[in-house]
């Protein structure tokens, strides 16, 4: 099988690449503007632009590329977007475990985003090259895809993520030790002759590893609709520099919407029964996109229509 990397044009590389480097220093500009302190509204407002944004980079593939590049990269678009809203509970966590002042967040998740722009490259490089190179590596991916969402679905509210015990934060102590206390912005500070990591540096780390084992499950479901390479990564990345905004959003309203999570996995379940069934059944792209946006509709509709009692 001849690998697949990318049909579109290198006017449509150029192009995505001066957007979106545009809209993230236009982005961090207004963030330090506000100094972190975005009201639920703002937040709104600036999700909006970025969807919006990303709607009208999809219509320009339509015009210039056809409308089955265009839906595929709706469709990723989609998927990306609603599976990071799960992703921001866990950084709405992580910010309260090492008590990120407000005005500092918008730093760390500069950061973030910018490790997932590199990081989410080179997922999508190295799983678009499986699946052209061994084909059965997709069931891999959609079996992986059915246990991570049969795990959400199972999962307790004493089971959620624990930041203290994160991997990488085990590590780096054994190589640099963390101080209990913060120095304004600064990631590392001097003491004594020795240098020594800040809390916030810490929080970009967990952040980063958090992000990495999203990526697992993200880029493999966005490979379920297309193993085009600029289709998997600019729907990636569009759905990724819009997320600071998206977190002030939730950070707002993290508990208005308790179904959103079984969601989410029920559309991991979708997502990867397609994969292992890709061979005997083809599902359209257009079928795929209703499928994901109505399952999105229904987990909101029902946190509002029919909110879980207090116990």
């Amino acid at each position: 099988m001849e690998p697949v990397t990318t049909t579109v044009s290198v006017a449509m590389w150029i192009a995505f690449w001066v957007i979106v480097l545009a809209a993230l220093f236009i982005d961090l500009a207004v963030l330090n503007k506000h100094h972190g302190h975005i009201s639920i509204k703002e937040a709104a407002g600036m999700v909006c632009a970025w969807v919006s944004l990303a709607v009208l980079f999809g219509g320009a593939i339509w015009l210039v590329e056809g409308p089955t590049h265009a839906l595929e990269f709706f469709t990723g678009y989609v998927l990306e977007y609603s599976l990071s809203v799960d992703n921001m509970f866990v950084f709405i966590m992580i910010f309260g475990y090492f008590a990120i002042a407000r005005d500092l967040q918008p730093k760390v998740l500069l950061w973030g985003i910018l490790g997932a722009v590199i990081m989410r490259f080179l997922f999508i490089f190295i799983g678009v090259q499986l699946i052209s190179a061994f084909s059965w590596t997709i069931y891999l991916f959609g079996a992986l895809l059915i246990f991570t969402a049969t795990k959400m679905l199972l999962q307790k509210e004493d089971d959620s993520f624990d930041p203290s015990q994160s991997f990488i934060l085990k590590v780096f102590k054994k190589i640099m030790p963390i101080k209990t206390d913060y120095h304004g912005e600064n990631f590392f500070t001097k003491e004594n002759g020795k240098w020594l990591a800040t809390p916030l540096f810490a929080t970009v780390l967990v952040i980063e590893m958090s992000d990495l084992i999203f990526a697992v499950d993200s880029i493999p479901a966005v490979l379920s609709i297309t193993q085009d390479t600029f289709l998997v990564y600019s729907s990636n990345i569009f759905a990724i520099i819009g997320l600071r905004s998206l977190y002030f959003l939730l950070s707002g309203m993290a508990n208005k919407f308790p179904y959103l999570k079984y969601g989410i996995s029920v559309i991991l379940f979708f997502v990867g029964a397609k994969m292992l069934l890709s061979r005997v059944f083809h599902v359209p792209v257009v079928a795929s996109l209703s499928v994901i946006v109505g399952i999105l509709v229904l987990s909101v509709l029902a946190s509002k229509v029919f909110p879980p009692k207090e116990a």
